[in-house]
């Protein structure tokens, strides 16, 4: 998985890193004043200075949610076997309460006895679910990782950068592209390509940040003292000047001894880091507690803002959480301490590092509260390991306090006004429901009812779950003790559960299953919203606009690169007989013919198959749509494997529908 930030931090700075630097390294910088945050020198607040820019990673992935890279991307160390004691690579547990999807690891179950299901990246609703919390807790703006695109990473990676753009643009927040560079051979050239081929597309999005009326990027890596970072001071000044040509505003992700070119830093990089925009330095793994943090502010951030305030450059300093495992939060005191000292040295701006880093354990992100709600003998620790209750959102309010203070909302205090547990403390969990049955089936709905919980306070509802073997959806919530699950396939078996939870979040176990199966054959499309993958695919033509019922959006493959392919996953085997392929409908879409097979399988690593390679003409007069059909056969998966199209040098689908007959 190559090295991380943490990794070639802690490796650098092993030993005691922060009495290695003597206390005269920076004598010539003055003490900063209280004038500092009004440099004349800094720039006018927007979407980075005077805000909170949260370091968003997106790199979760489950297998079977449909991503390209098609594993348990992050979640383990084995990406291809589902994360397990075993095989893991995380260091918290999220809280999963608002997660419409979970999916099924190798842990056993939860201390309260609920699965233990983790989140995807992949999902909109993720991506959605955490801009969300960043609108309700003052994250400004994310920050995207951006790690080198040309390696089977990349499309998963494009394809999060447009998820994060619609969140985003969906929840008032803003984004920027933020390239590590840590191990991108290529990068001087590959770097100017991705950006002008790809990211750059993003700067039209309204919720792309702009600085000094700049579109910003982010380039983290430059001038650190490993072998995953040798560019030469030449090659990285050229890549910050070149983003500058573009119109850009260029933020640094720094060594912490940027300044004087020593320890973590290489020696001879100060003009490359002169150039930046604004400078951030790291210090994941560098401070793990508030002498850390203090001495940092006299030895590195005194002098590095004083530097900053003489080059016009903007400072914006990392504060981060603290690693859970490492016992290093003290419940918000380790974190509040830093905003405090960052404030105090008249930053521009602050850098959260980070948002959803559940990997080193750095994550604001809604985190378990509790080792009722972490997996059983996983040995993984719960926002309370110091002894003290912390709500599961408890770091995302300590962010929103800490960004009241930055911007002169609240007065500069060293005490930490943040509550970890709001004023009524409740953490007790609704009681499990119990008699989940079924009380009516049809073609394509299950009723559902059930004995009501009990709580300490009250409970406020339902979250009611599809449960399959790769995890559990949340289909929905209500405040009774019934549901109906309506879009369900024909002559098809489901599981379901339910879980209660009270108007503080807390959220009981789920219940035990009930299996049922729907009635009678329906005509209904059964490809309709459902997981979709594919061997690649343009811009943002990506494979959910070929199930999403909109004739208008399409799938578009990688150009000149036949043959590719499209899947659907119906969710569970049925027998389909006939299948539907659309495009766009308008005229500018002229006739073409496009020759593919169609594949089928119920494992989705194996297929056979149903239709032989054929060619299909669309034609604009007639609707652009085909009919397939063939005999009845059961599958879970299909695939469309095109090898031709006579109109353009790609695959193309709007619509890709399934029926039963």
């Amino acid at each position: 998985m190559g090295v991380s930030r943490r990794s070639f931090i802690t490796t650098v700075l092993a030993g005691s890193a922060l009495s290695a630097i003597p206390a005269t390294a920076h004598a010539r910088a003055a003490a900063p004043t209280a004038a500092a945050a009004l440099n004349p020198a800094a720039s006018a607040p927007g979407d980075v200075v005077g805000k909170i820019t949260v370091g968003y990673q997106g790199w979760f992935a489950c297998i079977g949610d449909g991503a390209p890279i098609d594993g348990w991307w992050h979640w383990s160390q084995d990406w291809s076997q589902a994360p397990s004691p075993s095989n893991n690579a995380i260091k918290a547990w999220p809280d999963m309460t608002e997660f419409s999807t979970g999916y099924q690891t190798g842990y056993a179950a939860l201390n309260s006895g609920g699965p233990a299901t983790l989140f995807s990246s992949y999902d909109q609703q993720t991506v959605n679910t955490h801009f969300l919390w960043m609108q309700q807790n003052g994250c400004d703006t994310a920050a995207l990782q951006r790690f080198n695109p040309n390696s089977s990473e990349g499309p998963t990676r494009d394809a999060m950068a447009a998820k994060v753009r619609t969140a985003a643009e969906g929840n008032d927040r803003k984004f920027y592209i933020m390239y590590d560079v840590t191990g991108w051979t290529n990068m001087q050239t590959e770097i100017k390509a991705d950006w002008t081929a790809k990211m750059s597309a993003l700067t039209a999005s309204s919720a792309y940040a702009v600085q000094n009326g700049k579109p910003v990027v982010g380039i983290w890596g430059f001038g650190f003292n490993d072998a995953n970072h040798p560019w030469s001071a030449a090659d990285c000044l050229d890549v910050v000047t070149w983003f500058q040509s573009q119109g850009c505003y260029v933020m640094g992700g720094v060594p912490r001894e940027w300044l004087t070119g020593v320890g973590g830093s290489r020696a001879g990089y100060l003009d490359v880091y002169h150039a930046f925009n604004m400078i951030s330095p790291w210090m994941v793994g560098a401070i793990g507690d508030i002498a850390d943090s203090d001495a940092v502010y006299q030895q590195f951030n005194v002098p590095d803002q004083a530097d900053c305030n003489a080059h016009g450059i903007d400072y914006q300093p990392c504060v981060l959480p603290g690693d859970v495992s490492a016992n290093q939060r003290v419940h918000g005191d380790f974190m509040w301490h830093q905003f405090y000292n960052m404030v105090r040295v008249g930053a521009q701006g602050i850098y959260i590092s980070m948002f959803d880093e559940f990997g080193e354990g750095n994550q604001i992100a809604k985190t378990t509260p509790t080792t009722a709600t972490v997996p059983a003998n996983s040995g993984l620790l719960a926002l309370d390991e110091d002894g003290t209750a912390c709500s599961s959102d408890y770091y995302l309010r300590l962010t929103a306090d800490g960004g009241r203070m930055l911007k002169g909302q609240l007065a500069l205090t060293a005490t930490r006004p943040t509550a970890p547990v709001l004023s009524g403390g409740d953490t007790q969990p609704p009681s499990v429901p119990t008699g989940l049955r079924a009380t009516a089936e049809t073609a394509g709905s299950v009723a559902l009812s059930w004995t009501a919980s009990t709580d300490n306070v009250a409970v406020a509802g339902y979250h009611v779950y599809q449960v399959t073997g790769s995890g559990s959806t949340l289909l929905g919530s209500t405040a009774a003790t019934a549901y109906t699950a309506t879009g369900l396939a024909a002559s098809t078996s489901y599981t379901f559960s339910v879980s209660a939870y009270d108007a503080a979040g807390n959220a009981s176990a789920a219940s035990a299953t009930v299996n049922v199966s729907t009635t009678g054959a329906a005509n209904a499309n059964l490809a309709l919203n459902q997981p979709t993958s594919a061997s690649g695919y343009t811009q943002n033509y990506v494979p959910a606009n070929a199930v999403d019922g909109n004739s208008s959006s399409y799938w578009e493959s990688t150009d000149n690169a036949f043959p590719q392919w499209l899947q659907v996953d119906l969710g569970s085997a049925v027998g389909v007989s006939r299948i539907v392929l659309d495009l766009p409908p308008q005229t500018a879409w002229a006739t073409r013919t496009q020759t593919l097979s169609v594949l089928g399988g119920t494992d989705g690593s194996t297929f056979a198959t149903v239709v032989g390679s054929a060619g299909y003409t669309f034609n604009p007069a007639t609707g652009n749509t085909v009919t397939i059909t063939f005999g009845s056969t059961q599958v879970r998966y299909l695939r469309l494997d095109f090898t031709g199209n006579s109109g353009w040098p790609a695959g193309q689908v709007s619509e890709f529908q399934v029926y039963s007959s």
